[in-house]
C-alpha cells in the first residue's frame, strides 16, 4: 500500500489544486463576505468542500460514463477551463462569477465551499487529474489542500495585513501562469492519445 504513494505525484496534484482553488486569490471575497455576515464557519466550509471534492473524485467517472463521455474528452474540456482560470488570474478579469445571492446562515457553504472552493474549475480539475495521476495521490492532494484552505480561512485577516493587496495580486498572477502551463500539458497529452 505504501508503494502506491508517489511524493512527486502528490506534490504536483497539491500544487495544481492549490492553483485552481486559488484560496489566496479568494481572500478579498472571503473578507468581504465576513464583513457582510459577521462570521464564516471555517470548519463547515472546509468539510463541505472536502465532501464535494472526494465524491467527485470517486463518482465523477461513473457520471461521465452515464453520458458516454470518456475521461480523455473530459480532460480536454477540463484543460480548457483550467486555461480560462489561468487567463482570468493573469489578466485580472472575471470569467467565472460567484453566486451573489447568499444568505447569512449559509455563507460558509454557499458561496465559500461551493462554488468558491469546490467549484466547476476544481471539480473539473480533479477528474482531469485522474487521467494523469493515481486516485490515491489525488486524494492525498485534496486532503493537503483542505488543510491549507482551513488555515487560510482561519487567518484571512492576518494574511490581508501581511501580504497586502500587491502581494495578493503577485501571487494570483504567478499561479495563473502555472495554471496556463498545466492546461497546455494536459491538453497536449490527451489530444495526442492513441
Amino acid at each position: 500500500m505504501l508503494e502506491m504513494f508517489n511524493l512527486k505525484e502528490i506534490l504536483s496534484v497539491t500544487l495544481i489544486l492549490f492553483s485552481v482553488i486559488d484560496i489566496l486569490g479568494s481572500i478579498p471575497i472571503i473578507i468581504n463576505l465576513r464583513k457582510k455576515v459577521g462570521h464564516i464557519q471555517s470548519e463547515k466550509a472546509t468539510i463541505a468542500a472536502g465532501i464535494l471534492m472526494v465524491l467527485f473524485l470517486l463518482l465523477g467517472k461513473s457520471i461521465l460514463n452515464l453520458f458516454g463521455i470518456g475521461v480523455e474528452d473530459f480532460a480536454i474540456a477540463g484543460a480548457l477551463i483550467i486555461f480560462a482560470l489561468g487567463a482570468e488570474m493573469i489578466l485580472g478579469i472575471e470569467i467565472f462569477k460567484p453566486d451573489p445571492a447568499a444568505s447569512s446562515t449559509s455563507t460558509s457553504i454557499v458561496p465559500i465551499a461551493f462554488p468558491l472552493i469546490a467549484g466547476a474549475g476544481t471539480l473539473t480539475t480533479i477528474l482531469t487529474l485522474k487521467s494523469e495521476y493515481s486516485q490515491l495521490n489525488i486524494g492525498v492532494g485534496i486532503v493537503l489542500n483542505l488543510i491549507i484552505i482551513y488555515i487560510v480561512l482561519k487567518s484571512t485577516n492576518w494574511l490581508e495585513r501581511k501580504l497586502g493587496q500587491t502581494g495578493l495580486d503577485v501571487l494570483r498572477r504567478i499561479f495563473g501562469i502555472i495554471l496556463l502551463s498545466i492546461a497546455i500539458k494536459i491538453f497536449k497529452s490527451n489530444v495526442f492519445v492513441g
